[in-house]
């Protein structure tokens, strides 16, 4: 809302300062700074109205070192990370640009969902919160909302730089004003994966193979796919919320390189640089995560070892998806992998353990576990390490697959 409020004084009155309200870099550093204030002074504020609603966390017994002091630690604490995002984004980020939107969009649809599993659990007193189908449909529908957007819609387009032809600039001939390295803007299913020379992906060419008039059907195969990624990162964070910290500091780290990655393809001349795609409009993304970013460490404010709060399911679903769509909107979805390591490793070792239960319980009758507990991180705690110590390693594991996923895009 400043932004066009500030553009109009620019405009019509030329006042002194305006103008800097242009630059999205300067819009991004005020919103991480308002999200930073509204997460920490307000944040406690949130904790003190859980606690009176009485939103204390209802702890299982797992056998956990320290699990018995949790009982009764408000809950929901993702109202702060939701809160302390979206009050800057409405303040400073380019209201109609596309991705702001779906954005907005997924962090109300997940907070929505998460909120009522949450709500289940504490005020209806039932343990299994949301039936596990809603939160797939609710996955699903935003999936669908999401890859149709990014498809069908007209702001959504890249331009590809051109190979091997000189680019002579005439009179007589039309060129991209904005650089004539690169062609008009065009829709694409064109993607990134790493570790490849020619780094990029046309999901079209998993149908055209078969028959090349199918093409104008790839937009299924496109919708299925964000559907299957945005239900996995989702669940993913919301497996890894498990100790104080944890789910918090790791998605921060991964939504600031998601950001770099939207600074750099939003950016005409960077793109060209560094040979990464460039993606018309994406750069105001960078709006979003910094002030996602400064909500999520306000957040661990309150939430680090011992804990004051606990973001719930209202947190790490709204996380999880978020994660998801800056993923697919940068078009960098094949480096989650790598990216959300943690979130992959917290997901596979529940369905390696799971599985392997069943299977040994099939074959012996007696079910065997390959880990002391699942998900990981609590198979280091029943190993005796302190909660503490294992966040901090799955921090410094998580700055370097951050590390490890830029340069994959330079090692081809």
């Amino acid at each position: 809302m400043l932004y066009y409020l500030f553009k109009y004084l620019d405009e019509a009155y030329n006042l002194p300062g305006a103008g800097l309200f242009q630059f999205s870099t300067f819009r991004a550093a005020m919103a991480i700074l308002l999200s930073l204030a509204i997460s920490t002074i307000y944040g406690k504020r949130i904790i003190r109205f859980l606690q009176k609603k009485q939103m204390g966390e209802t702890i299982r017994d797992l056998g956990l070192a320290g699990q018995s002091e949790k009982a009764g630690t408000p809950t929901m604490g993702g109202l702060i990370i939701i809160l302390a995002t979206l009050v800057p984004v409405f303040l400073f980020a380019k209201l109609d640009n596309i991705y702001i939107i779906l954005l907005i969009v997924t962090t109300l649809w997940m907070g929505v969902i998460g909120f009522m599993d949450d709500y289940k659990k504490k005020m209806e007193k039932n343990k299994d919160g949301l039936a596990g189908r809603y939160k797939v449909i609710g996955q699903v529908g935003l999936g669908i909302i999401v890859g149709a957007t990014m498809f069908f819609h007209s702001d959504v387009t890249i331009k590809e730089e051109r190979v091997g032809v000189p680019v002579t600039v005439t009179t007589n001939v039309p060129v991209n004003q904005d650089n004539p390295r690169f062609t008009e803007e065009e829709k694409s299913l064109k993607t990134t994966i790493p570790f490849v020379k020619d780094n990029e992906f046309d999901y079209a060419s998993l149908i055209t193979w078969i028959n090349p008039n199918w093409a104008k059907y790839a937009w299924i195969i496109f919708i299925l796919i964000v559907i299957v990624i945005i239900t996995a990162v989702s669940n993913g964070a919301n497996l890894t919320d498990g100790i104080d910290g944890l789910a918090a500091g790791t998605s921060a780290i991964a939504v600031l390189t998601l950001g770099l990655f939207a600074f750099v393809s939003g950016n005409i001349i960077f793109s060209d640089y560094l040979n990464v795609m460039y993606i018309p409009r994406s750069g105001e993304m960078v709006v979003f995560i910094t002030a996602f970013v400064g909500a999520l460490i306000g957040f661990l404010w309150y939430n680090t070892y011992p804990a004051q709060v606990f973001m719930g399911d209202t947190g790490s679903l709204t996380i999880g998806g978020i994660i998801a769509v800056l993923a697919i909107a940068t078009r960098k979805e094949w480096l989650i992998p790598i990216l959300g390591g943690i979130f992959l490793m917290e997901n596979l070792s529940v369905i390696l353990q799971v599985g392997y239960f069943k299977y040994t319980k099939k074959k012996t009758g007696e079910g065997r576990r390959i880990f002391l507990m699942s998900p990981l991180h609590h198979h280091y705690q029943k190993k005796g390490i302190h909660e503490s110590k294992i966040v901090t390693r799955f921090w410094i594991v998580g700055i370097l697959l951050a590390i490890l996923t830029i340069v994959t895009l330079k090692i081809r």
